[in-house]
Parts: C-alpha cells; sequence; structure tokens
C-alpha cells in the first residue's frame, strides 16, 4: 500500500505544480500558446468531467462531483490496501494521485484547469492535464493487467 501511496503523491504534486506553473508562469494573461502545428498550451476550465460533461451543472454540479470523487478514491485506497500486485498497487497510485489533484482544483477553483491541446488541423482532443494523463495510464494498466494476469483479483 505504501507504494501506491507515494506515486500516488508523486502524481499529485507534479499535477498541481504543472497547474500552477502553466497558469501563472506561462500563460498568464493568455488564452493559448501555439508551439506545434499539433500541440497548443490552452487555459480550459472544466466544470464536468472527463471531456466536459456535466459543464452546465454550476456550483451543485461541483459539489456533487466532488462529493462522488471522494467515495471513487476512497474505493480505491481500499483495493490498494488489499492488492497483492505491484503494477496493479502502481496503477493505483496514478488514478489516486490523478483524482486528487483534479478534486483540488475542483474545491480550490470550482473547476479543473487543463492546458494541454493535441489536435490534428482543427480537430482538437479535448484539452487535458497531467492528472488526467496519470488517470487513463493507470487504468490501462489495470485493464491490462486484467487481460493477461491469470490470478483472482481482490476486489
Amino acid at each position: 500500500m505504501f507504494f501506491g501511496l507515494c506515486l500516488a503523491a508523486l502524481v499529485l504534486v507534479a499535477d498541481q505544480i504543472s497547474k500552477y506553473y502553466i497558469l501563472n508562469e506561462v500563460l498568464e494573461d493568455r488564452a493559448m500558446i501555439i508551439y506545434t502545428s499539433w500541440f497548443n498550451l490552452v487555459k480550459a476550465w472544466n466544470t464536468g468531467v472527463s471531456f466536459s460533461m456535466f459543464n452546465d451543472m454550476g456550483a451543485w454540479g461541483a459539489f456533487l462531483l466532488s462529493v462522488l470523487a471522494l467515495s471513487i478514491i476512497g474505493f480505491l485506497v481500499m483495493w490498494l490496501k488489499k492488492e497483492p500486485s505491484r503494477l496493479v498497487q502502481a496503477a493505483l497510485g496514478f488514478i489516486i494521485g490523478g483524482a486528487i489533484g483534479n478534486l483540488i482544483d475542483r474545491i480550490r477553483l470550482g473547476a479543473v484547469f487543463d492546458f494541454l491541446d493535441f489536435h490534428i488541423a482543427d480537430a482538437h482532443w479535448p484539452a487535458f492535464n497531467v492528472a488526467d494523463s496519470f488517470i487513463c495510464i493507470g487504468a490501462i494498466i489495470i485493464i491490462v493487467h486484467s487481460l493477461f494476469n491469470k490470478e483472482k483479483s481482490v476486489i
């Protein structure tokens, strides 16, 4: 469990530092910086969940999403406590750290700050952040592990 929690703490710190630095030092008063023909830094505020779903729920939505996030984090910590696989512990740490990072934004700022914008011509992938990246990496590891691991799951 300690291993997963240490990774969660590292992800949380990397997420919060990157958000602070991009928002306050890099973008400052600009809405976007174009770096390449396929990548920009943008100032995007997500009051909803993934891909801006439920963005129109206001303060009540932020509260409900925060409660939901806390519940999921609690479930993941209980899973982490019982998980024997170091790989799955790492994946859970990634997800927990990312979820806490986005939860801090939602509570502190009222929305999650997203800034990574990848695109092909005018087709943009929804903006995301470091926390989102680690949540996706952790989820992929768990899915692949569950597909190829013959041992019984702890949950």
